[in-house]
C-alpha cells in the first residue's frame, strides 16, 4: 500500500505504463521530464513524485509520439492544449492579450469591429488571396493591429489564441504577432464568419503539425551523423521537400473534394 495514496514513485509509473506500452523503457519517464513533457513534483528527499494527472500526461505523450508520430515540441502543445500538462506561463492567455489590444492604440487602416453575434452557416465573400497586394508586409503586429487588419472581435481572437492558432511573441519588450500569425487570423475569421465552429479549427492545427511530422521523417537522413551537409544545405532541402509535401496534399485534398461532391 502506497504511504501517499494518488502519488506514485518513477518505479510504480512504469509499471503502469508498461501496461499499455510493453516496451517503455524507465529511462523514457526521464527523458520526457527533461524535455518539459510532465512536471512531477518532489518529496522532500527530492524523490519524484507522479500523481494521477502526471501518469495521464505521459501515457498521452508516449501515445502521440508511437502512434500518431507527433513531434516532441508538438506533443507539449497538445498536453497543455488538453489540460494535462500546465503552460510555461499561465498568466499569458488570449483573454489578456485581447484586453491589452482593445486597450491600446491600433495603427492599422481598419478599425476593431463591434463583437456581433456569429451568424449561421453561411456563404460569404472569401478573404483577399494570399498573394494579394493587401496582404500584410510587415514582420510583426501588435494585438491590435492584428484585430483591426483581419476584422476578428476580442472574443473570437481569445478562440483562436487559446486554440493555439497564433503565437505572441516579445518584441522589444512588447507582445507582438508575426505575418504569418495575421494571415492564420484572416483566413480563421473568414472560416468564423461562414459559422464555422471555432473548435473544428483546432484540428486543422493539429493536420499541420502531423504533415511538419512528415517533413521531418522524410528529412532525417539529412540529420544523421556523417552527412556532409552544411545547416543551410539541410535547411533548403528541407524546404523543399515541405513544400513538394504541401503540393501533394493539395492534390488529395483537391482530388478526395471531387469525390466527395460527387464531381
Amino acid at each position: 500500500m502506497r504511504a501517499n495514496p494518488g502519488v506514485m514513485r518513477i518505479g510504480e509509473v512504469h509499471a503502469e505504463l508498461r501496461k499499455m506500452f510493453p516496451t517503455v523503457e524507465l529511462s523514457k519517464i526521464r527523458y520526457y521530464e527533461d524535455k518539459g513533457l510532465v512536471q512531477p513534483s518532489r518529496s522532500r528527499k527530492g524523490y519524484r513524485l507522479y500523481s494521477e494527472r502526471d501518469v495521464e500526461c505521459l501515457r498521452e505523450a508516449i501515445r502521440l509520439a508511437q502512434e500518431e508520430f507527433v513531434p516532441l515540441r508538438v506533443v507539449r502543445l497538445r498536453l497543455i492544449e488538453q489540460g494535462l500538462l500546465d503552460p510555461p506561463n499561465a498568466s499569458t492567455n488570449g483573454r489578456h492579450v485581447a484586453r491589452d489590444a482593445t486597450a491600446g492604440v491600433v495603427t492599422a487602416p481598419a478599425p476593431i469591429p463591434t463583437p456581433t453575434p456569429r451568424p449561421t452557416l453561411s456563404v460569404v465573400e472569401s478573404p483577399a488571396n494570399d498573394d494579394d497586394q493587401s496582404a500584410p508586409v510587415k514582420e510583426y503586429f501588435s494585438a491590435g493591429e492584428l484585430l483591426a487588419t483581419t476584422g476578428l472581435s476580442p472574443e473570437e481572437f481569445n478562440q483562436i489564441y487559446a486554440l493555439g492558432l497564433v503565437s505572441a511573441v516579445l518584441v522589444n519588450g512588447e507582445t507582438a504577432f508575426s505575418a504569418l500569425d495575421v494571415r492564420v487570423a484572416a483566413h480563421s475569421r473568414a472560416l468564423l464568419a461562414r459559422g464555422v465552429d471555432a473548435r473544428l479549427l483546432g484540428s486543422l492545427r493539429r493536420v499541420a503539425e502531423r504533415e511538419i511530422g512528415v517533413v521531418d521523417d522524410l528529412t532525417s537522413p539529412l540529420r544523421q551523423a556523417g552527412i556532409e551537409y552544411s545547416p543551410e544545405q539541410v535547411r533548403d532541402i528541407t524546404a523543399d521537400v515541405a513544400r513538394e509535401v504541401a503540393a501533394l496534399r493539395n492534390v488529395l485534398v483537391e482530388r478526395e473534394l471531387n469525390e466527395y461532391l460527387g464531381g
